[in-house]
């Protein structure tokens, strides 16, 4: 089974978290959270619960039932958004089996995870999919999992100020349905004044549950601010090997130039202008004789991204 957490409002994406919830983002023309479904599909999973919050209508409206994507989706709302453990606490009547968590704000390229279930098989209770995780900044924003060679993780510890290791987590867990008894016992920490879902690993761990470590995490890109939608969808952009993607339906003026461009479905360039770094949503009409450049063009909109490492 899944799960995948859509509920947050995503305050550091504005102007976007007042129109868009973060997990429906366009990556790649898609949402976000399509490519989180096609992931579970290709596991085997065919039931995936979503636990949504802000804008949970539009999230409802990009998906639907899940059918397009080879799932079956059912929504949860988590009322108040008080941390992931909080939305976790939501689930316990709709999940009697094990099931793969996702946090739906992290485009993940993954390896190998069918290696989290035979841990399961294997005796583990939990598992935690990590990586290797060479930026500090990096793992203080995140939590750290502490291990042995065998992979039986010891401790968990949220955003740390010290980290005494270089193995983040990454936001996907495969538990088992006994880690609710550790959820529903998880307190409200000082940190964020929310209800950590590291407390609740750190309780299930002292409780004697096998908890283990996987990794599998070859990226984990996160969508904290607006220019991290445009580095992400330029990321894509450039390992498929295309210097430009254009969706369905896009008309381009033949004397505008397009360098390292999204242009989505039914996207229409009227004017010669240059177009450099730039993600246009769908049906965008560019009638203005202006040039753009490390930007993000909506209909109703322009956000400037800075261009440090674009």
């Amino acid at each position: 089974m899944g799960v995948v957490l859509a509920a947050g409002k995503g305050a550091r994406m504005l102007p976007f978290s007042e129109s868009y919830p973060k997990p429906i983002l366009p990556v790649g023309g898609r949402p976000l959270l399509v490519h989180q479904l096609e992931t579970m599909a290709q596991l085997g999973i065919r039931d995936v619960v979503v636990v949504i919050g802000h804008l949970g209508h539009e999230v409802v409206r990009a998906l639907g039932d899940g059918s397009r994507y080879g799932v079956r989706l059912k929504y949860v709302e988590q009322g108040e958004t008080l941390g992931i453990a909080h939305a976790v606490s939501r689930l316990e009547r709709h999940v009697d089996r094990p099931f793969f968590l996702f946090l739906g704000d992290i485009f993940f390229e993954t390896e190998n995870l069918g290696s989290m279930v035979q841990r399961l098989r294997d005796g583990a209770a939990g598992v935690l999919a990590v990586k290797t995780e060479p930026d500090p900044e990096a793992i203080r924003r995140n939590f750290i999992v502490m291990a042995g060679k065998d992979g039986r993780v010891t401790r968990v510890i949220e955003k740390p100020r010290h980290p005494r290791t270089n193995v983040k987590g990454c936001g996907i867990y495969l538990f088992d349905p006994a880690f609710f008894d550790a959820v529903r016992r998880t307190p409200r920490t000082a940190l964020r004044d929310e209800y950590e879902i590291t407390d609740s690993i750190q309780i299930f761990i002292d409780d004697g549950y096998r908890v283990d470590s996987a990794d599998v995490i070859r990226a984990d890109l996160n969508l904290s601010f607006p220019r991290d939608l445009l580095e992400l969808n330029l990321y894509l952009l450039d390992k498929s090997g295309q210097r430009n993607q254009l969706g369905e339906g896009v008309r381009v003026h033949e004397g505008a130039s397009l360098d390292r461009c999204v242009l989505m479905d039914g996207v229409v360039v009227e004017t010669p202008v240059q177009l450099r770094n730039v993600l246009v949503f769908p049906h965008v009409v560019l009638h203005r004789a202006r040039d753009y450049s490390n930007a993000i063009l909506t209909p109703d909109m322009e956000i400037r991204c800075d261009d440090r490492a674009l």
